[in-house]
């Protein structure tokens, strides 16, 4: 089995062997980079399964590197490791695309287990919906297409995911934190901030009207409802 290829951006130069160290014992296989520019590089014309990203680097810092990843690679998951753990730092790398983000100093077997859980949302059993369509809206989760008046849009696997969760949910009101449990495996978090951009995004490309939704619709204090009957 090919080795999954993790890319470690962190100028911590203790920190950053004591990774690659760990990591190649867990059978992953490794690249490094100490600065910003250099990882982002790195990131963007070679085959990387995962990022490991430290936020304060010299060059670019890692909320950019992260912004400009998910662009061109929006599925590739991206962890940022820092040392920077209040609440509005991890809002602001959840909110520009972060699958998660874990605070130093951190336990090895924390990290690794986070890592398993990233590849795990990545390669997981196609759920119970193929393909579902709606209104000017048509969804193939099989193939991870997405079409409104029969023209392509980008969705990412996320947007994939939260499209399936709201669907198998017609016409149920779905509570920010369930979404936040199904679609990124947090248990907990202490906003739900992120949920609503995705949704924002969401109504963007697949609603006629964004800022007055017909099937994507809004549920005071709860969360969101999807209804396919509009």
């Amino acid at each position: 089995m090919k080795k999954k290829v993790i890319l470690v951006i962190e100028d911590d130069l203790n920190i950053l062997l004591g990774l690659e160290e760990n990591l190649i014992l867990e059978e992953y296989s490794i690249i490094t980079a100490t600065n910003g520019i250099e990882g982002l590089k790195t990131a963007l014309k070679n085959e990387i399964d995962l990022v490991l990203l430290d936020i304060m680097l010299p060059g670019i810092n890692g909320y950019e590197i992260c912004r400009k990843i998910k662009k061109d690679k929006p599925d590739l998951p991206v962890i940022m490791l820092t040392a920077r753990g209040s609440e509005m730092d991890k809002v602001a790398g959840l909110d520009i695309g972060a699958d998660d983000y874990i605070t130093k100093p951190f336990s090895l077997p924390e990290l690794l287990a986070r890592i398993r859980a990233a590849f795990r949302r990545i390669n997981k059993e196609p759920g119970p919906l193929t393909s579902f369509s709606y209104g000017k809206v048509k969804l193939d989760f099989k193939n991870l297409q997405a079409f409104y008046q029969n023209r392509e849009v980008k969705l990412s696997n996320k947007e994939f995911d939260i499209m399936e969760y709201l669907i198998l949910h017609d016409g149920k009101a779905v509570h920010r934190h369930d979404l936040l449990n199904e679609v990124w495996g947090f248990e907990a978090m202490p906003t739900t901030r992120t949920v609503d951009n995705f949704i924002l995004d969401l109504r963007k490309k697949l609603e006629e009207n964004p800022s007055d939704p017909k099937y994507i619709i809004s549920v005071r204090g709860v969360g969101y409802k999807f209804n396919s009957l509009n």
